[in-house]
């Protein structure tokens, strides 16, 4: 009696099949933990606060690079930063740059509030024509005669356009990580006009240079 319980003792398999499966998931997902809480440690978070809906919507560059509009980079969007010195470029159509300068240091959050003032001698043309854009991402920026005007969500939708002056005009629509959108358009004074399009995945090697550098900005802006 007592052997017949001993072997099936065992026999029994309390962990399953599967036991060594489970235990190499979960040591991945540990190893996978603590590699993310040391990558949390060394990156630092650059957080931002717009003074007003203009500078919420603005387009934020660090080191050159386009980023998105200030108010969408928190959540999954958040800005982390290896330690160091970073520039920041704030940019929208009328308003002059907001640039900063900031140092990161590892794992600290800090928090860049933008304001911004309207550029000297801008103004909007006087006669018009409307251009309507539904593009996705559209948190994409967008390019007017290789000048930034913002964000394509701020250019789409029900009761939102583009202002623009009559004539030919060349647009681009850049994000990181698609590829370049961009088309001529020529518009008659008063004529509504709509850019429909889906960007394209494919690598940040194949974005146009406007995403990867801040530009000087012109003197008069076309929107």
């Amino acid at each position: 009696m007592l052997n017949r319980h001993s072997n099936a003792f065992r026999d029994r398999k309390p962990f399953g099949p599967h036991w060594p499966v489970l235990v190499v998931t979960a040591l991945i997902l540990l190893l996978f933990a603590a590699f993310s809480y040391a990558d949390n440690r060394v990156m630092g978070e650059v957080q931002f606060e717009g003074a007003t809906k203009v500078e919420r919507d603005s387009g934020v560059w660090i080191d050159g690079q386009y980023l998105g509009y200030l108010k969408e980079l928190k959540g999954d969007k958040k800005v982390m930063l290896l330690p160091g010195e970073h520039e920041i470029t704030v940019r929208q159509a009328g308003l002059d740059d907001f640039v900063r300068k900031i140092v990161v240091e590892p794992g600290q959050k800090q928090t860049v509030r933008v304001a911004m003032q309207k550029s000297a001698g801008w103004q909007m043309p006087s006669i018009t024509s409307t251009l309507k854009l539904t593009v996705q991402p559209n948190r994409a920026a967008v390019f007017l005669d290789d000048h930034y005007v913002g964000h394509v969500g701020e250019f789409g939708g029900k009761f939102r356009s583009m202002q623009i002056a009559p004539g030919k005009h060349r647009i681009k629509i850049e994000l990181a990580g698609y590829r370049t959108f961009e088309t001529e358009i020529d518009l008659l004074a008063g004529q509504k006009s709509e850019v429909k399009t889906d960007l394209v995945k494919g690598s940040i090697k194949q974005n146009d240079a406007m995403i990867k550098q801040v530009a000087q900005q012109a003197e008069s802006n076309p929107r």
